[in-house]
């Protein structure tokens, strides 16, 4: 299986290239600029493996939540990439590929919004398969729950934007983790031996929020 992923959700723009077992990948805190860095990463990976895209099996991207303009960016180039050269792509939650590369069997996943807002949800392992205990949802923090009262990891950049998230409720915060390409990519791997792929062209973002800004009467 060769498979190519990457991920433009938030300040951190990476890909992975899986080749039959073994990962190489790209990453860097990008801030607005994946535009810039993506088409390079994805170029150097493939180049290295002496690969074109023809070569790939599928190509997963993170489709959200998160940016706005990240996550357009990552479907577009997406869409691009994969209707060149006829392979099928597969969009995998970001909050589902962070509380994947925890490790952790009980994880809230929580990234920033913004505007006063987190997008969150909770997921328990049941092998290596992620079943989701809360949907992904945006929230005031404030709203934030545990579905239940075991043991929670939490982890994103919602916990480091407002560090009482959950206070006192959580067995271990990892406030520093981002999605990610590689993780990503391991949840795509099975969607492509199950030959379940789907055409480039149905590729778009999972939003969650249609709102992007506050109206000026509202800040």
């Amino acid at each position: 299986m060769k498979l190519l992923a990457f991920d433009t959700s938030t300040e951190l723009c990476s890909a992975a290239l899986y080749l039959d077992g073994a990962w190489s990948v790209c990453e860097a805190m990008a801030g607005n600029r994946h535009s810039e860095l993506l088409l390079p990463m994805i170029g150097a990976l493939l180049s290295e493996a002496g690969l074109g895209l023809a070569d790939l099996d599928g190509l997963a991207y993170g489709k959200g939540p998160g940016s706005f303009t990240g996550l357009r960016i990552g479907c577009g180039v997406a869409q691009g990439l994969a209707l060149g050269v006829d392979i099928p792509v597969a969009g995998v939650a970001t909050l589902e590929a962070m509380a994947y590369a925890t490790g952790a069997d009980r994880i809230i996943a929580c990234i920033d919004a913004r505007m006063h807002e987190i997008y969150a949800a909770a997921y328990r392992r049941q092998g290596e398969v992620m079943v989701e205990a809360m949907a992904p949802a945006v929230l005031k923090p404030a709203e934030l729950t545990l579905p239940d009262a075991g043991d929670w990891l939490g982890c994103g950049t919602g916990f480091a934007a407002y560090p009482d998230l959950l206070a006192g409720q959580l067995a271990k915060v990892q406030a520093n983790l981002y999605p990610h390409a590689r993780a990503i990519a391991q949840l795509a791997l099975p969607v492509f031996a199950s030959g379940q792929g789907a055409a480039a062209d149905t590729a778009e973002p999972f939003y969650v929020r249609d709102k992007v800004a506050f109206k000026t009467c509202e800040r």
